[in-house]
């Protein structure tokens, strides 16, 4: 029998869970220096008065297993939003019996239930046990499009080559 899983949004109390989840999925993905976000700063995005992101917690027992953090998007050609997965994580003591699942069942549903026409996110090439995750539900990659990131210099040079 699958355990049972609570999902629910997060709360304040959860932000330094959250920055625990966020630094440990850095750590798997070979980056752990890069986090720089801080309690205060998930907060203030989080909780704000017009949140723009949002994270769900995932428990069993009372005992937070994992988190998805997420935000919505727009498509101009579909004229809809979506929704856009920028986290799932699940600690690997948890992983393989079901959390996951469920999370991203639970994104799905508010995807359907926000009228959403897409449910996008972004995978590492080499993370073959998530590619494997995603594609046993049915998600297709994207290998036509590809991304792209500006950031610190060049993103302000570029803010600064507009100004007047």
């Amino acid at each position: 029998m699958q355990p049972s899983f609570q999902i629910t949004p997060a709360e304040p109390e959860d932000v330094a869970t959250i920055l625990r989840f966020i630094t440990e999925l850095a750590v798997y993905e070979r980056e752990p220096d890069a986090v720089v976000a801080t309690e205060q700063s998930l907060v203030d995005a989080l909780f704000c008065a017009s949140p723009k992101v949002f994270a769900l917690i995932c428990r069993e027992h009372d005992i937070a297993v994992g988190f998805a953090l997420y935000f919505f998007n727009y498509s101009t050609w579909l004229g809809q939003h979506g929704l856009y997965l920028e986290d799932l994580y699940v600690t690997p003591e948890h992983r393989g019996r079901g959390a996951g699942k469920q999370l991203f069942q639970h994104l799905a549903g508010i995807a359907v239930t926000e009228n959403c026409g897409r449910f996008e996110w972004s995978v590492l090439d080499w993370n073959q046990s998530a590619i494997d995750f995603y594609e046993s539900f049915g998600a297709k990659p994207q290998s036509e499009w590809v991304g792209y990131r500006m950031t610190g210099e060049a993103l302000s040079a570029l803010a600064d080559s507009a100004a007047v």
